[in-house]
């Protein structure tokens, strides 16, 4: 690799988003396929979380059906991922050099957060997958961090993608459902203004997005489905440019915002 691959993230919505892709299903599988063939995958998603920054190290990952009471198609499909132990140790020396802590998961699969993208993303399995988790007590600060930690291996190789949904409040899904599919204003609202500081480079203001931006609370009454976002913008590296290549609104409230982090520099 001569320059750096760009870290990547990613909507999973709900699990049905595997079988109903749609505009964003389209647009994730699009950037992918313009990218060079990566040397292996480091996949976070946002329902991995753990105590500490852990690592996956299963050669071969299941595909992790972690949901109920979805129709029966979703139950029978795979992917078929392998693992790749060299990358995993880099991984794990990336983040330790980094000053974290870190962990090793010798089972760990793939829940529906990883499994879902990469199957559109990369449908031929030909990427060794490296699980790794986020840490939802450490807030957007620690999720900033590790994302710093993995950025040298974008030089390396690796790319980053990182799996979450910009909106998540499924109390406000279940509301607009029974009231006829309303979107509200909040969403727009939060995922215009996330848009605007992720162009300006806001880190600052990202950040502390509990407190400064409109409506990130209703959004995200809880955060792990935006750390993943933070993770991505850190392993970007210094300075990394903003590029929102999809947006737009499923099941009324989930944001499928999808964006590319790049450091400025091209390198």
């Amino acid at each position: 690799m001569t320059q750096s691959l760009p870290a990547l993230f990613v909507p999973h919505g709900a699990p049905t988003f595997a079988l109903r892709p749609g505009a964003a299903g389209a647009a994730i599988a699009a950037a992918a396929r313009q990218l060079p063939l990566p040397r292996a995958i480091v996949i976070v998603s946002a329902h991995w979380d753990t105590a500490e920054p852990t690592v996956g190290y299963a050669a071969r990952p299941e595909t992790i059906h972690d949901f109920w009471g979805f129709p029966e198609e979703l139950y029978a499909l795979n992917y078929p991922a392998t693992g790749c132990r060299e990358a995993a140790d880099e991984v794990v020396a990336a983040v330790r050099a980094a000053g974290l802590p870190v962990a090793s998961d010798a089972g760990r699969g793939l829940d529906h957060g990883a499994w879902v993208p990469l199957r559109l993303m990369f449908p031929e399995a030909d990427v060794p997958v490296i699980p790794l988790s986020i840490q939802s007590h450490g807030g957007p600060q620690q999720a900033y961090a590790l994302g710093r930690a993995l950025a040298p291996l974008t030089a390396q190789g690796f790319l980053v993608i990182a799996s979450g949904n910009v909106t998540h409040n499924l109390r406000d899904y279940q509301m607009a459902w029974r009231n006829g599919g309303q979107t509200p204003a909040y969403v727009r609202e939060f995922t215009d203004w996330l848009a605007e500081r992720l162009q300006a480079g806001d880190i600052d203001a990202l950040l502390d997005y509990r407190r400064q931006s409109p409506g990130g609370v209703q959004a995200q009454p809880s955060e792990e489905h935006l750390l993943p976002l933070f993770v991505a913008l850190g392993a970007g590296g210094e300075a990394a440019q903003a590029q929102r290549f999809h947006a737009g609104i499923d099941d009324y409230v989930i944001a499928m915002d999808a964006y590319s982090f790049l450091p400025q520099s091209g390198g």
